[in-house]
């Protein structure tokens, strides 16, 4: 059986979202798509509720059952709000919540466009480790994963960062104020086990760095990181 966990006290922040959302996501640490979107909320200062699914016991609620019924797709994260609302697709759900909570979704068309870009290139990045780390033949596929479109990844995130007028403006993507895709990218990041080890995944791209530092200091995301929610 899934558990449920609750994260938070419910704030002004649930109520221009529509309340306090149920996350249905993996019980896979603090990981995956499903962490990108705890993670606005857990920024923001908002309450959830998280439904938790092992990888053995997903298939039968992804099959039949209420799950299956909220989302024909049969992926997840998948999100309930009070009024009965059903919410799928992890970064069109950053999205919404931002424009409901009047930020992480850049002021400006230029800043929209260069969130959006990020996203993107992130989104291919996740396809792209998904694959190789969970494939039959690990051992072989993640280190060329690695070595390979991993790399040739992160250079060019760097290379935009750096060169991009403005995410020069600040240590975020659009300058200094934080984004949905700074989410994302952080997450993934996390994922590959790049900010742990005093950054040690990142020692050549010092722009990222600055990003992952400028996301993890912030208050509420610092303390989630502290304490015993964070799974690792």
């Amino acid at each position: 059986m899934p558990h449920t966990l609750t994260y938070g006290t419910e704030s002004v922040d649930n109520k221009a979202i529509g309340g306090v959302p149920t996350i249905h996501y993996f019980d896979f640490q603090s990981r995956g798509r499903g962490q990108a979107v705890r993670l606005m909320l857990i920024d923001a200062g908002a309450a959830y509720q998280d439904v938790r699914y092992t990888f053995e016991e997903w298939p039968q609620h992804k099959r039949s059952g209420p799950i299956a019924e909220m989302n024909p797709c049969g992926n997840i994260p998948i999100i309930e709000m009070p009024n009965g609302k059903i919410l799928t697709q992890s970064y069109a759900i950053l999205r919404h919540w931002g424009r409901q909570l009047g930020a992480y979704d850049g002021k400006t068309e230029d800043e929209k466009y260069w969130a959006d870009a990020i996203c993107d290139i992130v989104t291919d990045w996740r396809t792209l480790f998904i694959g190789a780390f969970f494939s039959d033949n690990q051992k072989e596929d993640y280190p060329k994963h690695k070595q390979g479109n991993r790399a040739h990844i992160l250079k060019a995130i760097e290379t935009h960062l750096k060169s991009s007028d403005l995410s020069r403006k600040g240590p975020f993507i659009i300058g200094n104020e934080i984004t949905y895709a700074d989410l994302v990218l952080f997450q993934l990041c996390h994922d590959e086990n790049l900010i742990q080890d005093g950054r040690e995944g990142l020692k050549e791209y010092p722009r990222l760095i600055q990003l992952v530092d400028a996301v993890q200091s912030r208050p509420n995301i610092k303390k989630f990181f502290e304490s015993d929610a964070y799974l690792g």
